[in-house]
């Protein structure tokens, strides 16, 4: 089958199964909880390969990246109500979301790649732990910038009354207070996951992935042999930073989800766990930060299902101090260990689930070599249009007439 045709065919059946998720999700999962799960899951998937390119691929350690999610989050709720107002309000529906979604996503994108390239240029002389409390700091304020926002900062010009609107610590639920549209059902938030899958795997085996993989190795080779390290970093962190705000818009928007956003789902915890997704799926690898996103957010979910069982209650109530919360944190953390220290490289370390390998050239069989006849040296030269070796030492001695005379 030629490439082209298994290309559209295949991304035929991948448009095929986001529009079924669309309408047989609730058939899949009944429960509005785990439906719930399964979609924070997958943003949380968009978000860890966001952070990939920069931590995995580019080497730069970055924990400011619930900043760019956040803002993401705010950019395209504000974009999504807005808009939801104009078509009339009501009940989001499926067509509706084709005229809100895309602009939500595109604006959100825009907006978080914008902030990137702030933080990304006076962040080129940074590395290491440095460019980290960079990135974190960065993240904390635009926090607490929104959190300490209240109705006192409405006197304060345009930017004032901008974050007034965005309701402070209370957060922002829409323009007109009633909540944020929930648009983004599972064929958006499913099928930003395949788009952001293939854009991460185009990227990492292109030659500007590799040029990013050369930079986390070693940067001063890669400059020395034409890798331009301002304009590979700066790029990588638009790049993160757009992608952390597309799953912004789409946790946001998210169907079953919380129709407010608040600054406090954008602390350093969330930046936190999209670090362990990388790392725990791999640095570098597609396959480990997809795997890496679903793997910490079903952890979390599950230890949290485990204290509902009787024998958990049992021991709350014979010891009403036990805080379960902490308890809860203490296993998160050493699972995280334990496969930290039975895998140093992440489940995958660099590698991915499928990759096509190249088969190898087969040398042809030679044939033997005949065996060469053994010949002279004078009746080589003769067989090759060559004097004989003599001939010239005979040229050399042998007297001209002139010399005779």
């Amino acid at each position: 089958m030629p490439r082209p045709l298994q290309r559209v065919l295949t991304a035929l059946g991948l448009l095929g199964v986001v529009v079924a998720l669309e309408f047989g999700f609730e058939i899949l999962l009944p429960d509005a909880a785990w439906r719930q799960l399964a979609l924070f899951a997958m943003v949380n998937v968009i978000a860890a390969l966001s952070l990939n390119v920069i931590n995995g691929m580019a080497g730069q350690f970055s924990i400011g990246h619930a900043g760019f999610v956040g803002i993401g989050a705010y950019t395209g709720a504000i974009i999504a109500g807005n808009l939801h107002q104009q078509l009339g309000g009501g009940d989001p529906t499926f067509g509706n979301s084709f005229l809100v979604m895309p602009l939500a996503l595109l604006a959100a994108g825009l907006v978080a790649a914008l902030f990137g390239l702030v933080v990304g240029l006076p962040s080129l002389r940074l590395r290491g732990d440095y460019l980290a409390i960079v990135t974190l700091g960065f993240a904390e304020i635009f926090r607490l910038t929104i959190a300490t926002a209240g109705a006192g900062a409405a006197d304060q010009g345009t930017i004032g009354r901008l974050l007034a609107e965005l309701g402070g610590p209370i957060g922002y639920a829409g323009p007109d207070d009633t909540g944020v549209p929930q648009y983004a059902g599972p064929f958006w938030i499913f099928g930003a996951v395949v788009l952001a899958t293939l854009i991460a795997w185009r990227l990492k085996f292109s030659g500007w992935g590799r040029a990013l993989r050369a930079l986390r190795e070693d940067e001063i080779a890669s400059a020395a042999v034409g890798v331009d390290p301002t304009r590979y970093k700066v790029t990588s962190f638009v790049i993160s930073a757009a992608g952390g705000g597309v799953a912004g818009s789409l946790l946001a928007s998210m169907r079953d989800g919380n129709p407010t956003v608040q600054p406090d789902q954008f602390t350093f915890n969330y930046s936190f766990d999209a670090i362990t997704m990388v790392i725990l799926g791999g640095s570098g690898s597609v396959s480990g930060a997809i795997v890496g996103g679903v793997l910490v957010t079903f952890t979390v979910k599950l230890i949290e299902q485990l204290q509902g069982l009787d024998s958990i209650l049992a021991l709350k109530a014979a010891y009403p101090a036990l805080d379960l919360n902490a308890l809860r944190m203490v296993l998160y953390a050493s699972i995280l260990i334990g496969l930290m220290v039975l895998r140093p490289g992440g489940l995958f370390g660099e590698r991915e689930i499928f990759v096509r390998r190249r088969k190898r050239p087969t040398r042809p069989a030679t044939a033997p070599a005949e065996p060469v006849p053994a010949t002279t040296a004078p009746e080589a030269a003769a067989a090759h249009g060559a004097p004989p070796p003599g001939a010239a030492i005979e040229r050399e001695i042998k007297p001209t007439g002139r010399e005779l005379e």
